[in-house]
């Protein structure tokens, strides 16, 4: 199981393509290859899984009913905002212009290891989406983790 942690300031390309971090990409499965998959996030972000990790909820997503007007609508969008990329020889990869501008990506961007999956920000929205006060992240914790 891949496992991302940290932060790390990183820029695209003229092109759109992102160079993956040393760190991040020395964690990436070697079952996975050169093959991962870029999601636009329920945030203004992105998000990259290795196919592992896609897989599992690409079959969430694959069983929801076809004859539920709900459950359609949720599967289609989820999968218009899903494309596959793969790593070229340099650890680049690139980044399809809708989901730049879902992002709202420039130059720079932070790239943070986010457990079994990477998130990629802009870095004026990120700061926006993080605990900055102790006590309202303790309480979170307690909240979701405490048995």
């Amino acid at each position: 199981m891949a496992f991302f942690t940290s932060e790390y300031e990183c820029k695209l390309d003229a092109k759109g393509r992102l160079v993956l971090p040393a760190k991040i990409k020395a964690n990436l499965p070697e079952v996975s290859g050169n093959e991962l998959v870029v999601m636009k996030g329920f945030d203004p972000n992105l998000v990259l899984y290795t196919m592992l990790e896609y897989k599992k909820i690409h079959n969430k997503f694959a069983s929801l009913s076809d004859f539920d007007a709900a459950q359609r609508k949720l599967k289609r969008n989820f999968f218009r905002s899903v494309a596959p990329v793969e790593l070229d020889s340099a650890g680049r990869f690139l980044i399809p212009k809708g989901w730049i501008d879902h992002a709202k990506l420039e130059k720079n961007v932070i790239v943070v290891g986010a457990g079994n999956t990477i998130e990629i920000w802009s870095p004026g929205l990120y700061d926006d989406y993080l605990i900055e006060d102790n006590d309202e992240y303790s309480d979170l914790a307690k909240k979701f983790l405490d048995e």
